[in-house]
């Protein structure tokens, strides 16, 4: 009859193996789809994207927001996937429209005037995933940015539109790739 001490080695032996053994199958059976680029894609599947231009459909326009907003939405998909930006038929497809760029009071000083503007922009996605249609989506996105009135809005426009734009594309980014 074997000794307890060399029975509890056997088993923790054979713990071993068995634990080596499941980590390997594992490892073995997981499609693992995620990037350090935070997007979820399966390039095997999914190798193009149409990004279309926004028009502005807002009663209110500041005249470069168009293009800043479009510009900064195809980067954000070019810095962050591999997917190839085709101009129809992407696997992937982005439509919309800038609907609302407006300006409102924030905070009112005790003197009773405005103290903070707040500027907001507001877009419309339409989002077709042409591999899986389960994902497809309409929906509206909203950034908002604000400033001092001591300050013209004329002053900062530039800046706080670019902030407002790189937050958009960054929650389109999201909502369609990055399943977040």
């Amino acid at each position: 009859m074997a000794s307890p001490n060399r029975i509890s080695a056997r088993l923790s032996g054979f713990a071993a193996v068995m634990a080596t053994m499941l980590f390997v199958l594992t490892l073995c059976g997981c499609k693992v789809s995620y990037g350090f680029n935070g997007s979820s894609i399966d390039y095997t599947k999914t190798k193009t994207i149409t990004i279309a231009d926004f028009p502005i459909r807002s009663s209110y326009v500041w005249g470069p927001m168009g293009p800043m907003f479009n510009t900064a939405l195809k980067d954000e998909f070019a810095n962050h996937t591999r997917l190839q930006q085709v101009k129809r038929n992407g696997d992937l497809q982005i439509e919309g429209e800038i609907t609302q760029y407006s300006q409102r009071n924030k905070s009112v000083s005790s003197e009773g005037y405005a103290a903070q503007t707040e500027l907001a922009i507001t877009v419309n996605v339409r989002f077709t995933n042409r591999v899986n249609h389960d994902e497809d989506f309409e929906k509206q996105f909203t950034a908002t940015s604000s400033y001092e009135t001591t300050r013209s809005l004329v002053s900062v426009q530039q800046e706080l539109v670019q902030q407002m734009v790189d937050d958009l594309a960054e929650q389109i980014f999201n909502a369609t790739v990055a399943n977040w």
